[in-house]
């Protein structure tokens, strides 16, 4: 029972608040979405007969000035400082403040400010957490300072398969710390989880090198993911250029361990918006099993299905469109603009709301003024169906440029079915839990 409704502890514990009972036809939402689905998909099949998408070697060179800017040392240095500075920052409240999220800006910043801000900040700037990882600054210290012992002074090399695997097992375990956890506000249980997760990053990284951030951090990858949709990239030669950011997307790396991250990704929003439902708080009320062990299996079974039904989609486009190497990882980027658009219907308020109080705490603002939303109920409504509608669009037109580069022009049309099925399913589905 929740006693407080407004207490920023129950948005914290459960992401977000509820959702329901939005101020929209589910009719007209449904129908605006088969046919934005439903048109585009038959547009491109008449009209998108061949690849457009470059990946990384598209691009419009930005000024050589401004790009001397953005590689200089100083700044870059400026900003590892300014993470490793954050993350004290937060360290310290979380050992010396009270035990309340009403008083503590600790909980807001790591669910807020870290988990929902990386999306609006890497879409705008690209991959910024690889600048501002702390746990990354703290290992070049490190490494500077205790000289490496043992194979030459060299890290081992990273095992090829291992691929994004940690960072999918990194996340999952960030969203059952933040949808399962019996108290994933209180200051202990952020201080066990942040050590443990930093403690285990650090050991992995002194093992194989920097280099394990790339694929080994959690929040690297999920900034890099969706840093594909940024304007700003860097070309394959290094390059710093303004592009469309399809082709950032298309440049997505076919990694062991992609498949799983998006699903994560996927599948634990989906939950988070499932779990404030009334007849899924009954059954965790109910269950034999306890309240944790009935929510972890409720977050598994959320991923189990997304990742399930798109494995079922990969094998029916390989049995229609013809053998492929790689038919899991050659459309996995497709996923990603989807979950992008369930990340802002989902959290676009927690991060307007709960991250200006977050600040204001932080800031010692005394007497601050209660945060107001941007947009009110309707607009906040259409936001998030236009938000998961576009997401699926974006979705389908990577889905048919990769489609049509891969597979002949006879089968490529065909071969998009079991997508098109997908994209209609996972529709259905974000906007069930949206207007529920």
């Amino acid at each position: 029972m929740v006693l407080h409704p407004a207490d920023p502890l129950t948005s914290l514990a459960h992401g977000i608040g509820s959702q329901h009972d939005l101020p929209i036809s589910p009719f007209y939402a449904f129908a605006g979405a088969f046919a934005a689905l439903f048109v585009s998909f038959l547009a491109l099949g008449l009209l998108w007969s061949t690849s457009r998408f470059r990946g990384a070697r598209s691009g419009l060179a930005l000024p050589a000035a401004l790009q001397r800017v953005a590689d200089a040392p100083a700044l870059r240095t400026a900003l590892r400082g300014l993470g490793l500075a954050a993350a004290t920052a937060v360290l310290l409240h979380l050992l010396l403040g009270p035990d309340d999220p009403a008083r503590n800006p600790a909980p807001g910043a790591v669910y807020v400010l870290l988990w929902v801000g990386l999306v609006p900040a890497s879409l705008l700037l690209g991959p910024v957490w690889r600048l501002l990882n702390p746990l990354r600054t703290l290992y070049r210290l490190l490494s500077r300072a205790l000289p490496r012992r043992g194979s030459g002074g060299r890290p081992r090399p990273l095992p090829a398969r291992l691929g994004q695997w940690p960072a999918a097992a990194g996340l999952f375990g960030f969203t059952w710390l933040e949808l399962v956890a019996p108290d994933p506000a209180s200051t202990t249980t952020l201080l066990i989880a942040l050590t443990t997760y930093a403690t285990a990053q650090l050991l992995l990284a002194a093992r194989f090198g920097e280099r394990w951030f790339d694929d080994g951090d959690a929040f690297e990858v999920y900034s890099a993911l969706l840093a594909r949709l940024a304007p700003l990239g860097r070309r394959s030669d290094g390059r710093l250029v303004l592009r469309n950011p399809f082709h950032g997307l298309d440049a997505t790396p076919e990694r062991p361990g992609l498949v799983a991250t998006v699903c994560v990704l996927l599948g634990s929003t989906a939950y988070d918006g499932f779990s404030d439902n009334p007849s899924w708080i009954n059954v965790l009320q109910t269950s034999p099993l306890g309240r944790i062990p009935t929510a972890t299996l409720g977050l598994l079974g959320s991923i189990a299905l997304v990742a399930t039904l798109y494995c079922l989609c990969a094998a029916a486009t390989r049995l229609v469109s013809g053998p492929h190497p790689g038919p899991l990882t050659a459309f996995a980027h497709s996923l990603v603009p989807i979950a992008l658009g369930y990340l802002i219907a989902h959290y676009f308020s927690l991060l307007v709301v709960e991250g200006t109080r977050t600040v204001s705490m932080a800031l010692g603002t005394d007497n601050a003024p209660e945060p107001v939303p941007l947009l009110g109920p309707g607009g906040l409504a259409a936001l998030q169906v236009v938000a998961v509608v576009t997401g699926h669009v974006l979705g389908v037109v990577a889905a048919h440029d990769r489609s049509v580069r891969l597979f002949p022009p006879a089968k490529a049309v065909a071969g998009q079915l079991p997508l098109f099925v997908l994209m209609i399913t996972y529709t259905v589905g974000g906007l069930s839990l949206l207007l529920n």
